[in-house]
């Protein structure tokens, strides 16, 4: 691996550790921020000429902290000197000689996704502090001009620093209440890389690998958590496919076409083996239960082989802990494969009016009625789906499915 190659590992690595130390001390993300910034670009001047200290991480913090202390020393001119005099303190730790240092991320996640964010901003704000995207790596992944995400990103600090967001893991009457933001975060980013909502891209590669990323340094962090494990899980099973997913044209394929050779051997493994983890313990959550489900269809040789009435049960759990509209909507797709498309279009009859503008809805209910011989009404559930996704590729998918229909 050549000096460019390993730099850029170790930022990835090590750039939202550095930032949630240096924030920890300086209570100021701009700050921080700036800070290891300074010090990556150090590093890049002087670890090919050098070479990679044997402690990278605590190079950078310590590298940090130091550019920290001179901008505050040229900064001092009409401040508080005893302001100062205590960040100075702060800052004048003993120099870091390992990497055996104290990892802050944990306060910076649960800072980064606090429900007093919008969820754009915690998207956002987790996407920079903890990955060390750029801004405009972000804006175009979410496919906004760089001068409007760097407004979110901007704002969303400013509501952490206004707001007296604190910087701490939560006590652990409200642990459970707050993680769920932290992993909604995280699908999230998952779910935008896995099918973006807009663009000609249907797979933005970027947002599923640092998702999955996130999630391993979240288990990592909080390892006895079941539904940290159970969102890592799903994202490995869901991700493995990711070669299948489109054609060689860039067109999608959907689930029950794709060509299982593709999948990723390793990652399933993985996936299932974190499941079998979960079920041992025997309390599932609304991640687990999803995992469970991918694992069914990652298990299946074929589309053919796969368990519906297994993935119909897991399912029927998965209402219990999480009644939501679009888990009876997934729930009917696997009834279509037990009972047959008439008793699906019953279950999602129900369903119409809540989700009248999820284009998936429509595009489901498309399958459904062509499955079931109406052609006529499948063809025109694939136009309202169509007109409904903001995605290119899945609007292609839509209208290619409906000129299938009318000939």
């Amino acid at each position: 691996m050549d000096d460019d190659a390993r730099i850029a590992r170790i930022f990835r690595a090590d750039y939202g550790r550095a930032v949630s130390v240096l924030y920890r001390v300086l209570g100021d993300l701009d700050r921080a921020e700036d800070a290891v910034q300074e010090a990556f670009a150090v590093a890049v001047e002087r670890w090919p000429r050098d070479g990679v200290p044997p402690a990278p991480a605590g190079w950078i913090i310590t590298t940090a902290r130091r550019r920290a202390i001179d901008r505050l020393r040229r900064e001092g001119v009409g401040r508080s000197r005893e302001a100062e005099a205590v960040q100075l303190a702060a800052l004048s730790e003993p120099t870091v000689a390992s990497d055996d240092i104290p990892d802050d991320r944990l306060q910076l996640i649960f800072t980064c996704c606090h429900p007093a964010l919008s969820p754009e901003a915690r998207v956002a704000l987790t996407l920079r502090l903890l990955g060390g995207l750029t801004t405009a790596e972000i804006a175009r992944a979410f496919l906004v001009p760089e001068p409007t995400m760097a407004q979110r990103l901007s704002r969303a600090k400013a509501k952490i620093r206004d707001a007296r967001i604190p910087y701490r893991v939560p006590s652990s009457a409200d642990l459970a209440r707050r993680l769920r933001s932290v992993l909604s975060v995280l699908y999230l980013i998952f779910s935008e890389g896995y099918a973006a909502s807009a663009g000609d891209r249907l797979v933005r590669e970027e947002l599923c690998d640092e998702a999955v990323r996130l999630a391993r340094v979240l288990r990592s962090l909080l390892p006895h958590e079941e539904e940290v494990r159970g969102l890592l899980a799903l994202l490995l099973l869901v991700d493995a496919r990711r070669a299948a997913r489109v054609d060689a044209a860039g067109l999608m394929v959907p689930l029950p076409e794709q060509d299982h050779s593709l999948w990723d051997a390793a990652l399933i493994a993985e996936g299932h083996d974190i499941v079998r983890e979960c079920l041992r313990r025997g309390r599932p959550g609304p991640y687990q239960l999803q995992a469970a489900i991918q694992a069914v269809h990652d298990d299946a040789p074929s589309a053919d082989a796969t368990d519906w009435r297994q993935i119909v049960l897991l399912y029927d759990q998965l209402l219990r802990v999480a009644p939501t509209p679009v888990v009876a909507l997934n729930r009917a797709v696997a009834v279509a494969e037990v009972e047959g498309p008439v008793v699906a279009l019953d279950a999602v009859e129900p369903l119409r009016e809540q989700l009248a503008s999820f284009y998936l809805l429509h595009g489901i209910r498309a399958g459904l009625l062509a499955r079931a011989g109406r052609l006529e009404e499948a063809a025109d559930e694939y136009e309202t789906a169509a007109a409904l996704c903001t995605g290119e590729a899945e609007r292609t998918f839509l209208l290619g499915r409906r000129a299938a229909l009318t000939g």
